[in-house]
C-alpha cells in the first residue's frame, strides 16, 4: 500500500472504487474480454483470408456484435464492419475512453448477450476477482453489477479515522490498510484490528487498562448508559471472533474469510467508535 493510502492522504472512497474506476481495473476488465471472448474469434484461410465475423465459426461473436450495435450503441446494423480487427478497434477506443459507469455497464451486456458455450459463468467468476483485487464497490450478482458498498458505510469510517487518536485510530487504518491491500490483502487481520479498535476505545472510556471486550463493555453500559440491545449485538460480535468457530482461532486458520466479512467489521465498528465518542461528547 502507497504511503498515500496508509497514512489517510487518499481519501476512503478512493480507496474503494465506489465512483469511478482507476486505470489498473479498466486494463484488467479489458483483459479478461480479451481472454474470455476477443481470443476467441476464428481466422478465416484463403486468398483473402483474416478474420471476419462472417465466418460460422465466429457466429457467436457476430450475433454479440449486431446486439451491441443495435441495443447498446444504437447504431445502424450496416455500420458494423465485417472485418473483426476493425471491430475491436472500435470497441477497445470506446472501451478505454468511456465513463466508469460505462465500463460497468459494457461488461454487463457482454456478460449476458454473449452465448459461447461455458463462457458466462467463468466470465463473471473472473470479473469479481478483479474487483474485488482491486477493491471496487461493485459485484456480478445474477448476472448484473450490483453495488455492495454504501456511501454512508465509506463515511462512517472516514468519521472515526478523523475523529480518533492514539491506538484507536492506528487499529482502524491498520484494518483499513489490510482490507484494501491490492497485491496481498488480509481480511481475517483486518478484522483482528477492527475489533482491536473497540477494545481499545471502550478500554480508554472506562479507564482501564485490561480486560476483554466481553468484561470492559458491561461496564461502558453504565459509563454511558448504553443501551442493553447495543451491548448484547457487540458482545456478540466480540464472542463470534473468539470463540471456537471464530476468526482468532488458530486452529481453524483455513476458515474462509472474504471482503465482505472485513468491510461488514470495519463499518460497524467505525460506527461503534464514532457512536461511542459522540455519547463521551454529550456526557461530558
Amino acid at each position: 500500500m502507497k504511503f498515500s493510502e496508509r497514512y489517510g492522504y487518499k481519501k476512503i472512497r478512493e480507496l474503494v472504487q465506489i465512483d469511478s474506476i482507476d486505470e489498473p481495473l479498466r486494463n484488467a476488465l479489458w483483459s479478461l474480454l480479451k481472454i474470455h471472448v476477443w481470443d476467441h474469434v476464428y481466422y478465416t484461410s484463403g486468398v483473402y483470408g483474416g478474420y471476419y465475423l462472417s465466418n460460422e465459426s465466429n457466429r457467436d461473436l457476430h450475433v454479440l456484435c449486431e446486439r451491441m450495435w443495435f441495443n447498446y450503441f444504437k447504431k445502424p446494423l450496416d455500420q458494423l464492419d465485417s472485418k473483426w480487427t476493425k471491430v475491436l478497434e472500435q470497441l477497445r477506443t470506446y472501451f478505454f475512453q468511456c465513463e466508469w459507469y460505462e465500463v460497468y455497464d459494457f461488461i454487463e451486456f457482454v456478460a449476458n448477450n454473449y452465448k459461447r458455450n461455458t463462457f458466462r459463468d467463468a466470465f463473471i467468476q473472473s470479473c469479481n476477482k478483479v474487483l474485488e483485487k482491486e477493491v471496487s464497490a461493485y459485484r456480478f450478482l445474477d448476472g448484473l453489477i450490483s453495488r455492495i458498498t454504501e456511501q454512508d458505510q465509506l463515511e462512517e469510517i472516514e468519521l472515526a479515522l478523523a475523529k480518533t487518536r492514539g491506538p484507536v485510530q492506528m487499529h482502524l487504518r491498520r484494518a483499513l490498510e489490510l482490507l484494501s491491500n491490492r497485491d496481498e490483502p488480509d481480511y481475517r487481520n483486518s478484522i483482528k484490528e477492527s475489533i482491536s479498535a473497540v477494545e481499545g476505545l471502550v478500554a480508554k472510556t472506562v479507564g482501564a487498562e485490561k480486560g476483554t471486550l466481553g468484561q470492559l463493555i458491561k461496564k461502558l453500559e453504565d459509563e454511558i448508559d448504553l443501551h442493553p440491545a447495543l451491548r448484547t449485538a457487540f458482545s456478540s460480535l466480540y464472542g463470534y471472533t473468539n470463540d471456537e468457530g471464530g476468526i482468532r482461532h488458530a486452529i481453524l486458520e483455513s476458515k474462509t474469510i472474504g471482503f465482505e466479512d472485513a468491510k461488514f467489521f470495519l463499518v460497524v465498528c467505525s460506527a461503534f467508535v464514532n457512536y461511542v465518542e459522540a455519547k463521551v461528547a454529550t456526557a461530558s
